[in-house]
Parts: structure tokens; C-alpha cells; sequence
């Protein structure tokens, strides 16, 4: 977990699928934290991106870094809990601090959980890691 975590740091814009009816739906994120051994993203509650991970959990993630990319599958399951939107943010603070506070009532967090990722390229076998 800890690569696809420094991997998704690296990248600084990843992106995120999810699915409206039979549409796919991708967006630019950039945020993202390891807390509890889970990794995590963050959202607001008042976009259509929270809607629709709250009604299809299913998401993948890509992103590019240095000749690779990565590809990621995995549910998505949101933590209510304070403790986890505090650690967002401190690991976060340039990108979110501006936008979102603990206790705003519009910050969501999300752990990932049956991921498989896939990191490719063009020289070398893909690397699979499940968490």
C-alpha cells in the first residue's frame, strides 16, 4: 500500500472514475493520505462526485509518473469520523486548507479498500499490488 501511496504522492494529479448510470464520470484529484493503514481520498459532500461514490462504490484511479502510469481498482467506503478528516488535512494543508476545515460540514474522506493496482510501462512487465 505504502508504494501506491508514494506513487499517487508523486503524481500530484491523479484521476478518478466513477460511474452516473451506465456514464463514466473522471475528474483531477490531488489529495490524498495514509491513515489507520488505509489510504484515503477526500471529496465534497455537494458535488456529483460524492453522489455517485455513495451510490457505486466502484472507482479506479490513473495517474502518470516518470514513464509509468497507474491504474487502480477499488471500493470506496466513507469514514465519518473527525480523527480521519484532521489527518487529511494535516498531510494536506496547501492543497485543502484553503478549501475545507474538520468540522465544515462539506469535507467527506473515503478510504480505498479491495485495491488492485497496477503500475505499466512500455519496458517493463506491469507490477500488481492488491491491498
Amino acid at each position: 500500500m505504502e508504494e501506491i501511496y508514494n506513487y499517487l504522492k508523486e503524481c500530484g494529479i491523479f484521476y478518478l472514475a466513477t460511474c452516473e448510470g451506465e456514464m463514466p464520470h473522471v475528474r483531477p484529484f490531488g489529495a490524498v493520505s495514509m491513515f489507520e493503514q488505509k489510504l484515503y481520498i477526500v471529496t465534497n459532500n455537494k458535488k456529483d462526485v460524492f453522489d455517485q461514490m455513495q451510490k457505486n462504490a466502484n472507482v479506479e484511479i490513473s495517474g502518470m509518473n516518470k514513464g509509468t502510469w497507474l491504474r487502480l481498482n477499488a471500493n470506496v467506503t466513507k469514514d465519518e469520523r473527525r480523527e480521519a478528516r484532521v489527518a487529511m488535512l494535516e498531510e494536506n494543508e496547501t492543497s485543502l486548507g484553503k478549501m475545507y476545515s474538520a468540522d465544515d460540514e462539506l469535507m467527506e474522506v473515503f478510504y480505498l479498500k479491495n485495491v488492485t493496482a497496477t503500475i505499466c510501462s512500455f519496458t517493463e512487465a506491469p507490477k500488481v499490488v492488491n491491498f
